[in-house]
Protein backbone atom coordinates (compact mmCIF):
# COMPACT_ATOMS: atom_id res chain seq x y z
CA UNK A 1 0.00 0.00 0.00
CA UNK A 2 1.54 2.91 -1.17
CA UNK A 3 1.56 6.46 1.02
CA UNK A 4 -0.35 9.42 -0.34
CA UNK A 5 1.51 12.16 -2.14
CA UNK A 6 2.09 15.81 -1.21
CA UNK A 7 0.70 16.34 -4.66
CA UNK A 8 -2.36 14.56 -4.08
CA UNK A 9 -3.02 15.69 0.16
CA UNK A 10 -2.87 19.39 -1.12
CA UNK A 11 -5.47 18.31 -4.01
CA UNK A 12 -7.64 16.76 -1.44
CA UNK A 13 -7.27 19.17 1.05
CA UNK A 14 -10.42 21.72 -0.32
CA UNK A 15 -12.73 18.82 -0.15
CA UNK A 16 -11.64 17.37 3.22
CA UNK A 17 -12.12 20.89 4.42
CA UNK A 18 -15.35 21.29 3.25
CA UNK A 19 -16.63 18.06 4.37
CA UNK A 20 -15.46 18.27 7.60
CA UNK A 21 -17.28 21.23 8.12
CA UNK A 22 -20.25 20.24 6.70
CA UNK A 23 -20.49 17.23 8.99
CA UNK A 24 -19.58 19.21 12.40
CA UNK A 25 -21.77 22.05 10.71
CA UNK A 26 -18.49 24.46 12.10
CA UNK A 27 -15.48 25.62 10.49
CA UNK A 28 -13.51 25.42 13.55
CA UNK A 29 -14.22 21.95 14.34
CA UNK A 30 -14.40 20.75 11.05
CA UNK A 31 -10.67 22.24 10.52
CA UNK A 32 -9.84 20.79 13.90
CA UNK A 33 -10.17 17.34 12.39
CA UNK A 34 -8.62 17.74 9.34
CA UNK A 35 -5.59 18.71 10.95
CA UNK A 36 -5.93 15.96 13.28
CA UNK A 37 -6.49 13.25 10.18
CA UNK A 38 -3.14 15.13 8.80
CA UNK A 39 -1.38 14.55 12.06
CA UNK A 40 -2.41 11.29 12.69
CA UNK A 41 -1.28 10.16 8.68
CA UNK A 42 -3.58 9.26 6.41
CA UNK A 43 -4.48 5.47 5.32
CA UNK A 44 -4.63 5.02 1.42
CA UNK A 45 -7.98 3.03 0.74
CA UNK A 46 -7.11 -0.24 -0.38
CA UNK A 47 -8.08 0.03 -3.95
CA UNK A 48 -6.93 1.34 -7.33
CA UNK A 49 -7.81 4.82 -7.19
CA UNK A 50 -6.24 8.16 -8.88
CA UNK A 51 -3.82 10.06 -6.50
CA UNK A 52 -6.38 12.86 -5.56
CA UNK A 53 -9.97 10.86 -5.44
CA UNK A 54 -7.27 8.34 -3.11
CA UNK A 55 -6.64 10.93 -0.88
CA UNK A 56 -9.97 12.65 -0.68
CA UNK A 57 -11.49 9.06 0.13
CA UNK A 58 -8.54 8.72 2.85
CA UNK A 59 -9.41 12.31 4.49
CA UNK A 60 -13.04 11.72 4.46
CA UNK A 61 -12.26 7.89 6.32
CA UNK A 62 -10.16 9.93 9.09
CA UNK A 63 -12.38 12.72 9.43
CA UNK A 64 -15.37 9.59 9.71
CA UNK A 65 -13.49 8.13 12.53
CA UNK A 66 -13.04 11.40 14.16
CA UNK A 67 -16.43 11.96 14.20
CA UNK A 68 -17.33 8.78 16.02
CA UNK A 69 -18.54 10.34 18.84
CA UNK A 70 -21.60 11.67 17.23
CA UNK A 71 -24.30 9.84 19.10
CA UNK A 72 -26.58 6.95 16.70
CA UNK A 73 -29.80 8.09 15.97
CA UNK A 74 -28.65 11.87 17.25
CA UNK A 75 -31.86 13.88 15.37
CA UNK A 76 -34.82 14.02 17.56
CA UNK A 77 -36.91 11.63 15.21
CA UNK A 78 -33.99 9.36 15.22
CA UNK A 79 -34.42 9.34 11.34
CA UNK A 80 -30.91 9.97 10.02
CA UNK A 81 -27.66 7.96 12.30
CA UNK A 82 -23.82 9.44 11.81
CA UNK A 83 -22.95 7.18 9.16
CA UNK A 84 -26.16 8.06 7.09
CA UNK A 85 -25.16 11.75 7.13
CA UNK A 86 -21.90 11.13 6.20
CA UNK A 87 -23.05 8.99 3.44
CA UNK A 88 -25.37 12.05 2.16
CA UNK A 89 -22.51 14.35 2.38
CA UNK A 90 -20.71 11.76 0.32
CA UNK A 91 -22.30 11.46 -2.28
CA UNK A 92 -23.98 14.93 -2.83
CA UNK A 93 -21.91 17.71 -1.45
CA UNK A 94 -18.62 15.90 -2.47
CA UNK A 95 -20.27 13.84 -5.79
CA UNK A 96 -18.73 10.62 -4.58
CA UNK A 97 -19.99 7.22 -6.75
CA UNK A 98 -21.25 5.18 -4.36
CA UNK A 99 -18.46 2.73 -4.58
CA UNK A 100 -16.09 5.15 -3.28
CA UNK A 101 -18.47 6.42 -0.27
CA UNK A 102 -18.79 2.87 0.57
CA UNK A 103 -15.15 2.20 1.07
CA UNK A 104 -14.60 5.88 2.82
CA UNK A 105 -17.08 4.99 5.75
CA UNK A 106 -16.17 1.04 6.18
CA UNK A 107 -19.35 -0.34 4.27
CA UNK A 108 -19.98 -2.68 1.50
CA UNK A 109 -21.53 -1.14 -1.80
CA UNK A 110 -24.52 -2.52 -1.26
CA UNK A 111 -24.81 -2.02 2.38
CA UNK A 112 -23.97 1.53 1.53
CA UNK A 113 -26.37 2.01 -1.10
CA UNK A 114 -29.20 0.98 1.02
CA UNK A 115 -27.95 3.68 3.87
CA UNK A 116 -28.43 6.64 1.18
CA UNK A 117 -31.37 5.37 -0.13
CA UNK A 118 -32.84 5.22 3.46
CA UNK A 119 -31.34 8.40 4.56
CA UNK A 120 -33.40 10.20 1.04
CA UNK A 121 -36.25 8.75 2.10
CA UNK A 122 -36.28 10.78 5.29
CA UNK A 123 -34.95 14.16 4.35
CA UNK A 124 -38.55 15.72 3.68
CA UNK A 125 -39.49 14.71 7.27
CA UNK A 126 -36.32 16.66 8.76
CA UNK A 127 -36.98 19.97 10.69
CA UNK A 128 -38.62 22.69 8.63
CA UNK A 129 -36.20 26.00 8.07
CA UNK A 130 -37.69 29.71 6.97
CA UNK A 131 -35.35 30.47 4.14
CA UNK A 132 -34.16 33.85 3.09
CA UNK A 133 -32.32 33.31 -0.19
CA UNK A 134 -29.94 35.93 -1.23
CA UNK A 135 -29.94 35.67 -5.02
CA UNK A 136 -29.35 38.50 -7.45
CA UNK A 137 -30.50 36.59 -10.61
CA UNK A 138 -34.32 36.21 -10.83
CA UNK A 139 -34.44 33.25 -12.78
CA UNK A 140 -31.78 31.51 -10.64
CA UNK A 141 -33.37 33.08 -7.40
CA UNK A 142 -37.16 31.62 -8.54
CA UNK A 143 -35.08 28.32 -9.12
CA UNK A 144 -33.73 28.20 -5.47
CA UNK A 145 -37.48 29.05 -4.47
CA UNK A 146 -38.97 26.12 -6.06
CA UNK A 147 -35.82 23.50 -4.80
CA UNK A 148 -36.48 24.92 -1.14
CA UNK A 149 -40.19 24.52 -1.07
CA UNK A 150 -39.91 21.58 -2.71
CA UNK A 151 -37.56 20.26 0.22
CA UNK A 152 -40.33 21.08 2.27
CA UNK A 153 -39.09 24.71 3.66
CA UNK A 154 -40.70 28.00 3.60
CA UNK A 155 -38.70 30.96 1.72
CA UNK A 156 -39.69 33.50 3.50
CA UNK A 157 -37.68 35.97 1.41
CA UNK A 158 -35.51 36.64 -1.75
CA UNK A 159 -33.05 39.78 -1.65
CA UNK A 160 -31.03 40.74 -4.67
CA UNK A 161 -28.52 43.14 -2.81
CA UNK A 162 -26.80 43.23 0.99
CA UNK A 163 -29.04 46.30 2.11
CA UNK A 164 -32.40 44.15 1.09
CA UNK A 165 -30.71 41.03 2.11
CA UNK A 166 -30.08 42.71 5.65
CA UNK A 167 -33.25 44.25 5.96
CA UNK A 168 -35.19 40.94 5.30
CA UNK A 169 -33.31 38.85 8.09
CA UNK A 170 -34.06 41.76 10.37
CA UNK A 171 -37.80 41.54 9.61
CA UNK A 172 -38.28 37.91 9.30
CA UNK A 173 -35.64 36.26 11.19
CA UNK A 174 -34.82 33.62 9.03
CA UNK A 175 -33.94 30.24 9.97
CA UNK A 176 -31.56 29.61 7.39
CA UNK A 177 -29.75 31.61 4.81
CA UNK A 178 -29.12 29.90 1.43
CA UNK A 179 -26.73 33.21 -0.24
CA UNK A 180 -25.00 34.18 -3.63
CA UNK A 181 -21.41 34.98 -3.12
CA UNK A 182 -21.57 37.43 -6.43
CA UNK A 183 -24.46 39.72 -6.40
CA UNK A 184 -22.81 42.46 -9.19
CA UNK A 185 -24.39 45.40 -8.49
CA UNK A 186 -25.87 44.64 -5.34
CA UNK A 187 -22.72 44.10 -3.67
CA UNK A 188 -21.67 41.20 -1.96
CA UNK A 189 -23.22 37.68 -0.71
CA UNK A 190 -21.21 37.35 2.14
CA UNK A 191 -20.62 40.42 3.37
CA UNK A 192 -24.19 40.23 3.60
CA UNK A 193 -24.09 37.58 5.13
CA UNK A 194 -21.40 38.89 8.14
CA UNK A 195 -23.91 41.82 8.33
CA UNK A 196 -26.75 39.57 9.06
CA UNK A 197 -24.63 37.29 11.58
CA UNK A 198 -23.81 40.57 13.84
CA UNK A 199 -27.33 40.85 14.45
CA UNK A 200 -28.88 37.29 13.83
CA UNK A 201 -26.61 33.87 14.57
CA UNK A 202 -28.61 31.43 11.49
CA UNK A 203 -27.12 28.47 9.75
CA UNK A 204 -25.68 29.46 6.23
CA UNK A 205 -25.01 28.00 3.35
CA UNK A 206 -23.31 29.79 0.09
CA UNK A 207 -23.74 28.51 -3.60
CA UNK A 208 -21.08 29.41 -5.54
CA UNK A 209 -19.65 28.73 -8.72
CA UNK A 210 -16.36 29.20 -7.13
CA UNK A 211 -16.21 27.76 -4.13
CA UNK A 212 -12.03 28.47 -3.39
CA UNK A 213 -13.22 32.10 -2.36
CA UNK A 214 -14.28 30.98 0.43
CA UNK A 215 -11.74 28.99 1.68
CA UNK A 216 -9.06 31.60 2.26
CA UNK A 217 -8.20 31.27 5.77
CA UNK A 218 -9.57 34.82 6.15
CA UNK A 219 -12.64 36.89 8.16
CA UNK A 220 -15.62 34.45 7.68
CA UNK A 221 -16.11 31.12 6.18
CA UNK A 222 -18.70 29.03 5.95
CA UNK A 223 -19.60 25.53 7.25
CA UNK A 224 -21.70 24.65 4.30
CA UNK A 225 -20.73 25.46 0.31
CA UNK A 226 -22.61 24.17 -2.41
CA UNK A 227 -21.09 24.03 -5.95
CA UNK A 228 -22.88 25.52 -8.69
CA UNK A 229 -23.98 23.57 -11.15
CA UNK A 230 -25.82 20.99 -9.06
CA UNK A 231 -28.39 18.79 -8.21
CA UNK A 232 -31.69 19.03 -6.23
CA UNK A 233 -30.70 16.88 -3.65
CA UNK A 234 -27.55 18.42 -3.05
CA UNK A 235 -29.41 21.33 -1.91
CA UNK A 236 -31.97 19.07 0.14
CA UNK A 237 -28.92 17.25 1.91
CA UNK A 238 -27.33 20.84 2.40
CA UNK A 239 -30.15 22.41 4.08
CA UNK A 240 -31.30 19.15 6.44
CA UNK A 241 -27.34 19.09 7.51
CA UNK A 242 -27.03 22.60 8.30
CA UNK A 243 -30.94 22.96 9.63
CA UNK A 244 -29.83 20.24 12.25
CA UNK A 245 -26.98 21.02 13.35
CA UNK A 246 -27.34 24.66 14.74
CA UNK A 247 -25.36 27.74 13.72
CA UNK A 248 -22.62 27.56 11.02
CA UNK A 249 -20.39 30.41 10.61
CA UNK A 250 -17.12 31.13 12.31
CA UNK A 251 -14.67 33.81 12.72
CA UNK A 252 -11.05 32.36 12.33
Amino acid sequence: MSEIGRTALIGALPYARRYARALTGSQARGDAMVADALRAGLVPPDAALEPVLAARVAFYAAIGRKAADLSEGDDEDGALTPTQRMLLLLTSLEELETTHAAIAVGLPVMAAAQAVEAARAHLRAGAVARVLIIEDEPIIAMDLQQLVENAGHEVVGIAASEDEAVAIAAAELPTLVLADVNLGAGGDGATAVARIMARHRVPVIFVTAYPERLLTGQDLEPAFIITKPFEPTTLAVATYQAVTRGVHLDPV
